[in-house]
């Protein structure tokens, strides 16, 4: 099994200079395998990141094999940092293939 890329931190920006303004609804795709604990474990994830997370707006998509399941998971963030730590979490994480 292949061991998740976790990327290197990221270059201070000033929040002048930043594109993304804070707190923000910000989406995040997440791919992994098709079973069961996936899903769950996501939004589960997501809830110890943004406490106000609501299961109902997250999005499913499975592969057209069904062997994948994509996840719109939109978060608030209201730091960068805090984006960073909720990328960070998801891309670590063993279910994970991919994070967008």
């Amino acid at each position: 099994m292949n061991e998740p890329v976790v990327p290197p931190p990221l270059p201070e920006i000033p929040p002048e200079e930043s594109l993304i303004k804070y707190p923000c609804a910000f989406p995040i795709k997440v791919m992994g395998l098709h079973e069961p604990p996936f899903v769950e474990t996501m939004v589960a994830l997501a809830v110890q990141h943004d406490p106000g997370f609501d299961a109902k707006t997250l999005e499913l998509r499975p592969s057209s094999g069904g062997k994948y399941m994509g996840l719109t998971i939109t978060v608030n963030a209201i730091s960068r940092e805090h984006l960073d730590g909720i990328y960070r979490a998801f891309t670590g994480h063993p279910l994970v293939k991919y994070v967008l």
